[in-house]
């Protein structure tokens, strides 16, 4: 504004943990949600959408598990005084909707949501304080076989995105097999709620921190490598041995696992119904083919306090190179059965079981360790300006490609065919059409296949070859081009 004071400009920043997600990212995201929700619509789900806040005490205690129980939410205060915050995860808004709708839904319920989530913690590679999350939960039946459909749920859109078994995996096991070690561990430990929490969160490290790790903070305590040091369970000798005997059976073929930890548990209250719960899910993803990508880890704890039986991760297989590469990110989708959430809400107890996906990190994991499981997600197709007089004639062939469900656009700028070019190809536009003077007298179209380009572009050695090439660019009739870019548009979609 003329005259202003430039002192008043105000810095155009983002606040710490946020970030803004534009082109290409963006369109990815839109792919891998169109597909996994394909994949969750096939199986029966169907879609909810719930407010981005609710009354604090809706998330209530269910908040994360950590020292401070009241922390990790954005919060304020409405004008009746009333506390709100906005929701951490999508888990509490549809237990709240559920209890809300218990008599009008049709159970067992199967929902799937897509949206944000925000969290009050410290940012960090790939954690961000407002990401989206995409997850499907079964609610009104206890019986295994919700669980075993949530992990082929969760392994169909792994697949979804072009995954195999060498790219990602899901690590399972049940709450009551942590719950039948600490039943062992009591005979010579005193376990009250913050030991237990702490013996947890010893466990969930070992993939950071490795055996010795965890010893440490199962006994006295740990410091790491900056010097902070994190006190331990304090526990016997004893019942650190149980411990470490149990999680080193670590990640491996489901049968090993079940009966390695029959030997550990079987003598506990909990361990024998685990184990039954884990051979029904294991033998019916047996017989259903679900053998390479799945496998048992006693290991896996979940972060939230509210599972209750099966637990489950999916990780993103890294090789060692990119390992040490990256920083550690930690899991891009996980669930698990929470019989207890809703029961907040009612009087009885209703069975419930989900899996989230982490889109957000999801998309930051793929970019880095930099896998090309997607074709590249196209821009729209080009129409050059290249006369002023003639606006309508490049507009009319914008209009009929999409009227054949092709985007397509034209050039808004004032700049020459060198720019509109360089314009093209940083829209990722898979092709462009140019209509000018010669042309249009001749009743063509000039058309430009910017993939083709750069598939074979390696292989032209000189510009008479590129030019004469015909796949990379060809004359056709006007009336004919409409066909002939739905055509092409067909052919590169049969390869997404």
């Amino acid at each position: 504004m003329s005259g202003s004071n430039s002192n008043n400009i105000i810095k155009a920043s983002l606040p710490r943990g946020q970030r803004d997600v534009y082109g290409s990212e963006l369109r990815e995201i839109k792919n891998i949600v169109s597909r996994i929700t394909k994949v969750y619509e096939s199986y029966g789900f169907e879609e909810l959408s719930t407010p981005a806040f609710e009354f604090s005490d809706t998330l209530g205690k269910f908040l994360p598990d950590s020292e401070r129980p009241n922390a990790g939410v954005f919060s304020f205060q409405d004008d009746d005084e009333k506390w709100l915050s906005l929701r951490y995860d999508l888990t509490a808004p549809l237990a709240r909707f559920v209890s809300e709708n218990y008599d009008q839904i049709t159970k067992p319920y199967k929902r799937y949501q897509f949206g944000s989530v925000w969290r009050n913690e410290k940012p960090g590679p790939g954690r961000y304080r407002e990401f989206l999350q995409l997850d499907a939960d079964i609610i009104g039946s206890d019986n295994y076989i919700v669980d075993a459909e949530l992990l082929m749920l969760a392994t169909d859109s792994m697949r979804s995105l072009g995954l195999s078994e060498q790219n990602f995996n899901i690590k399972v096991s049940n709450r009551k097999l942590l719950d039948a070690i600490i039943e062992l561990i009591k005979i010579d430990d005193d376990i009250d709620e913050n030991r237990r929490l702490t013996i947890f969160r010893a466990i969930d490290k070992l993939d950071r921190v490795g055996i010795s790790g965890v010893e440490k903070l199962l006994s006295e305590g740990r410091k790491d490598e900056s010097g902070d040091y994190t006190k331990g369970a304090q526990l016997s000798k004893r019942s650190i041995e149980k411990i470490l005997n149990f999680i080193s059976i670590g990640s491996t073929a489901r049968n090993d696992f079940i009966n390695q930890t029959k030997e550990i548990i079987s003598k506990t209250e909990q361990g024998p119904i685990a184990i039954d719960e884990l051979i029904g899910i294991d033998k019916l993803l047996s017989e259903l083919g679900y053998n390479q990508e799945i496998s048992f880890d006693g290991t896996i704890v979940r972060g939230l306090e509210y599972y209750t039986g099966t637990i489950f991760e999916t990780n993103i297989v890294l090789d060692e190179k990119k390992k040490e590469e990256m920083p550690i990110i930690g899991s891009v989708g996980g669930g698990g059965r929470y019989d207890k959430l809703i029961s907040r809400f009612r009087k009885d107890q209703v069975a419930a079981s989900g899996f989230s996906i982490g889109v957000s990190r999801l998309v930051t994991v793929l970019k880095m360790a930099n896998f090309d499981k997607f074709e590249d997600n196209y821009g729209p197709v080009l129409i050059l300006n290249m006369d002023k007089e003639y606006q309508q004639s490049y507009y009319q062939i914008a209009t009929e490609i999409r009227e054949k469900g092709i985007s397509a656009e034209v050039y808004l700028g004032s700049s020459g065919m060198k720019a509109q070019m360089k314009y093209a190809d940083r829209r990722n536009s898979p092709l462009v059409i140019i209509e000018g003077t010669n042309e249009r007298e001749m009743g063509i179209v000039t058309v430009k296949n910017l993939i083709k380009g750069k598939e074979i572009s390696n292989m032209i050695e000189n510009r008479d070859q590129w030019i004469n090439n015909d796949e990379i660019q060809f004359e056709i009739n006007r009336d004919q081009v409409v066909n002939k870019i739905s055509e092409i548009v067909s052919e590169i979609d049969k390869k997404t």
